[in-house]
């Protein structure tokens, strides 16, 4: 699904530059939960930005499902953000007197869908993300934290995407409702097959991918598989 190669991202300030990103590689196949983890300031928030066909690198090429993405107009890179990936955001960025159901929905609005085939999709997509439907109706700001990422995670999906970026999904929740948030993640990759890369600096939270790639100044430093994966527990 996806190949970097030789990625580089220098940021120009006047005469002043930043390399975000050094030549860093790597491939990640259909159906891999991949955490890429590393402290702040270490590129990986750019990394996503670039995965997620957000900005472009300097220099290097980055493919998703076999083309180049460099090479696609505005509006390409506009259908693959809409149709291939889903986002989750640390910030949830729901519509905090809008329910549940209709943020869900939001993203559909501008694709010609009826009111009726938007609701059950976005009713499907809550289901799948975890959410008990007795909440489908409450407004986003009457649930709790952990139950809002899991709107976040359902408008992600409900466009059936086969990519889900998440950058720091668990950086605004406690322990244990992040390990709820992580466990949704994980259902979603082993039983729906979803493609997971998570961003995320926290190594407790890492340890659930099936592999961590570490990024530390711009560079990849590692690059390794999480032989005993945590299983972090659900609720639903």
């Amino acid at each position: 699904m996806i190949e970097v190669k030789n990625i580089t991202k220098i940021y120009r300030t006047g005469e002043v530059e930043f390399n975000a990103l050094k030549d860093v590689s790597f491939t990640i196949t259909d159906g891999e939960f991949v955490a890429i983890m590393g402290p702040s300031g270490s590129g990986k928030s750019t990394l996503m930005h670039i995965l997620g066909a957000l900005d472009s690198p300097t220099s290097g090429t980055y493919l998703l499902d076999g083309k180049d993405v460099s090479t696609l107009s505005d509006d390409e890179l506009a259908d693959i953000r809409r149709d291939k990936i889903g986002f989750v955001f640390q910030a949830f960025n729901l519509l905090p007197r809008t329910t549940v159901l209709r943020n869900v929905m939001l993203p559909l609005v501008y694709d010609g869908i009826s009111q009726d085939k938007r609701e059950a999709r976005a009713r499907i997509a809550l289901a799948s993300s975890g959410l008990n439907e007795t909440h489908f109706h409450h407004l986003s700001n009457q649930i709790s934290g952990g139950q809002i990422q899991r709107v976040a995670i359902a408008r992600a999906l409900v466009n059936n995407p086969s990519l889900i970026l998440a950058d720091e999904p668990t950086g605004n929740l406690d322990s244990k409702t992040g390990a709820i948030v992580i466990g949704t993640f994980q259902r979603l990759n082993k039983e729906l097959g979803r493609t997971i890369i998570l961003i995320t600096h926290e190594q407790e939270i890492a340890e659930h991918a099936d592999r961590i790639l570490f990024i530390k100044d711009g560079e990849l430093v590692e690059d390794r598989t999480t032989h005993q994966k945590r299983i972090a527990k659900i609720e639903l």
